[in-house]
């Protein structure tokens, strides 16, 4: 009589979905996270290393700790323009930030309702914000020209010659045109992003509150602005970095001194000065110091809206 033997069946191992595609998965992420490392990660890293040492120009002199802060906080001409630039930064946040989530998101509600041009002024608003600032900002200073620009000549030629003013000239005027051109120039972004969020809310909601007897304006302020809140959370923050790292237009418009009197000055035209115009024989030292504040200013402070703009949303919601 044969006796059959059965053997177990070989245990599979689990899937667990670890692992799975992964190596294709590196392949992909690795040349963009190498580049991270070498472009951002290792700059972050020396430049705060940097702050922490005395420097004779480009020898490193020795550990001085936090005396290279102190020396940004208590020292002139550093303490003066240090505070004097971050007051023109947010006042270039708060200008941008009014004139894109006022004007950019109403555009966007018109454009919505105008579908056969939409494509085409979409392009034309955001074709500003494709070209270099710097390009922005010099043909803007030609434009405002009290001797040859064409603003002036057209105001004078229109009987408005009170209008006529030296607008890069006159201190109480020239931080106004620095915001108003940054915000002209990256007008085009919000518009796109509204028109996206726009586009996504369900037509269902506004059809239903409109039968329920709600006017355009309800419809508004209840459905479409609730709604929006994400896209103005990505918008407030984007105009907030953007603001606090603005180097090209004021550079264009006033140089690197921030003219006239320090009107446009900011924290990286301060920064420039700071490591390449200052003479200092310490200005790696006190620039890295420069940088490491600003950094850690930007990063708590996109951090803090970020969370306020999620709260915000899951009350909504």
């Amino acid at each position: 009589m044969t006796t059959l033997v059965t053997r177990p069946a070989p245990r599979r191992p689990r899937n667990t979905g670890i692992g799975l595609g992964l190596g294709p998965t590196l392949a992909f992420v690795a040349p963009a996270a190498v580049l991270f490392a070498v472009l951002i990660l290792y700059p972050m890293a020396a430049a705060l290393s940097y702050s922490f040492f005395g420097w004779k120009g480009t020898l490193r002199d020795g550990f001085v700790g936090i005396g290279n802060y102190v020396t940004l906080f208590t020292q002139e001409p550093y303490a003066t323009e240090l505070w004097r630039g971050f007051g023109h930064n947010l006042l270039l946040f708060l200008g941008a930030f009014v004139f894109q989530n006022s004007l950019g998101l109403g555009i966007a509600l018109l454009l919505h309702r105008r579908a056969r041009t939409r494509r085409l002024f979409q392009t034309l608003y955001t074709l500003p914000y494709l070209v270099s600032p710097m390009v922005i900002g010099y043909l803007w200073s030609l434009m405002l020209s009290p001797l040859f620009g064409p603003v002036n000549a057209v105001l004078r030629g229109t009987g408005l010659e009170s209008l006529a003013l030296p607008w890069l000239g006159d201190p109480q005027l020239a931080i106004w045109v620095v915001v108003l051109v940054t915000a002209w120039q990256w007008l085009g972004f919000p518009i796109l992003l509204y028109g996206a969020a726009i586009g996504g809310i369900p037509a269902e909601l506004d059809e239903a509150a409109s039968l329920d007897g709600a006017t355009r304006t309800k419809r508004l302020r209840y459905i479409t602005l609730p709604l929006l809140v994400p896209a103005m959370g990505i918008i407030t923050v984007l105009t907030f970095i953007g603001s606090m790292e603005s180097m090209a237009i004021p550079f264009a418009l006033g140089g690197s001194n921030g003219s006239p009197a320090g009107a446009t000055d900011v924290m990286m035209l301060l920064f420039y000065r700071t490591a390449f115009e200052s003479g200092n024989a310490n200005s790696i030292g006190v620039s890295s110091a420069l940088a490491t504040v600003l950094f850690l200013f930007i990063l708590a402070i996109s951090v803090g809206i970020t969370r306020a703009m999620r709260r915000a949303e899951r009350r909504l919601s």
